[in-house]
């Protein structure tokens, strides 16, 4: 299973419409779920990220000072890690961005940019990327 622990609920109607459309599409080729926690400030949200991961989960912490990666090698490591792990757990910080306690028992960090995104729309960049690395694995017209 994909899981995104992420803060906040999304207010927004076009990012939940983009976020629930995405969700349909992975959903046809593997689980993913998203684990929403309340909004506070990065150490409550910390013990809060933490209570939800799974130790047979790759825990991956979505962070500016990340590797970044290319579409074609972002699919390569989903399906990597799929055959490696139980979970692939992608961790979205808050406003205020991850605490150390969290970025200390992630496996990975992974930068899609140096820019800041708006969380509901970067929840939905990552969906994509997800959708788009599942048609990637399975060799279907979508990446270009």
């Amino acid at each position: 299973m994909i899981r995104i622990i992420c803060p906040g609920k999304i207010k927004e109607e076009y990012l939940n419409l983009m976020i629930n459309d995405y969700l349909k599409r992975i959903n046809k080729y593997h689980k993913l779920e998203i684990i929403e926690i309340p909004d506070s400030n990065p150490k409550d949200e910390g013990i809060k990220i933490l209570s939800k991961l799974n130790n047979k989960s790759y825990k991956v912490a979505l962070s500016i000072k990340g590797n970044k990666m290319t579409s074609l090698e972002f699919a390569s490591f989903i399906s990597k890690n799929l055959m490696n792990y139980a979970n692939i757990d992608f961790i979205i910080g808050g406003s205020d961005g991850l605490s150390n306690e969290v970025y200390d028992k992630v496996d990975y960090e992974l930068s899609f940019s140096d820019l800041t995104f708006p969380h509901g729309l970067f929840r939905g960049v990552l969906l994509e990327q997800i959708y788009r690395g599942f048609k990637i694995i399975n060799n279907e017209t979508y990446h270009k």
